[in-house]
């Protein structure tokens, strides 16, 4: 998707603090894309863990039974 597209979209908002946030001059629709990215990007990663939890577990229980593949090559 290409990142310059902008698409006019309504939101409330807290009254008190849009009034806050437009006496210091904050761009809104910059302030509402860098939430709604933050908010993406931490639902991706939480999807990402559930979706991927079977294997996660897997490989620690792995790692609990018979250590890390090459840790007699580990210098530290």
């Amino acid at each position: 998707m290409n990142s310059h597209t902008r698409k006019p979209t309504n939101l409330s908002l807290d009254a008190a603090l849009l009034a806050e946030a437009k006496a210091l001059k904050v761009n809104l629709s910059r302030a509402a894309e860098d939430g709604v990215r933050s908010a993406v990007s931490a639902a991706k990663s939480e999807q990402w863990k559930v979706e991927n939890a079977a294997a996660i577990r897997s490989s620690n229980a792995y790692v609990e039974k018979n250590g890390l593949p090459l840790d007699r090559y580990r210098q530290f």
